[in-house]
């Protein structure tokens, strides 16, 4: 992505951090909501040095754990390993285009799933592995196409 003015994309992200939670905790829509925090912290790793990205993946990770006290420590770590991910994805990826976009947030998506899998052995809130094939690509391309949408309404006001 080209860079932003820093204002503006602070507030974006402040935005989407909002959204998540009126969405999923505020309208009780919980899983049927997408996850905009993976969201936030995968595109602000596109602009932010690895170590502050993973600051914003653990600080989120924290404010996540909160609300759903099951995914407390483990939440702050897998955001905070995509978030040093994303950052260091920039060095092999340059990408702006709509296609990189989704692929990007559909991979950062999964990946957090298969993560926190690997942590605390669930997906969502129960589910077995095979959730993983089934159940994971679907929320994947769900806040992939989430976050697409997001980035275009922000390009397109700022």
């Amino acid at each position: 992505m080209k860079p932003m003015p820093r204002g503006a994309f602070a507030a974006f992200l402040l935005v989407l951090v909002v959204l998540h939670f009126v969405f999923r905790v505020g309208l009780g829509l919980q899983q049927l909501a997408p996850d905009l925090l993976l969201v936030a912290v995968l595109i602000a790793a596109r602009e932010l040095r690895a170590g502050w990205a993973a600051g914003l993946g653990l600080l989120l990770g924290l404010l996540e754990g909160s609300v759903v006290p099951i995914f407390f420590g483990a939440a702050a770590f897998v955001l905070s390993v995509l978030g040093f991910l994303g950052a260091r994805s920039r060095e092999i990826f340059h990408g702006e285009s709509a296609v990189f976009l989704v692929f990007y947030l559909f991979l950062g998506k999964w990946l957090y799933d298969a993560m926190m899998y690997g942590v605390i052995g669930i997906i969502g809130r129960t589910g077995p592995a095979s959730a993983l094939f089934l159940i994971s690509p679907l929320a994947a391309a769900y806040a992939a196409a989430a976050g697409l949408v997001a980035v275009t309404a922000y390009r397109a006001l700022v």
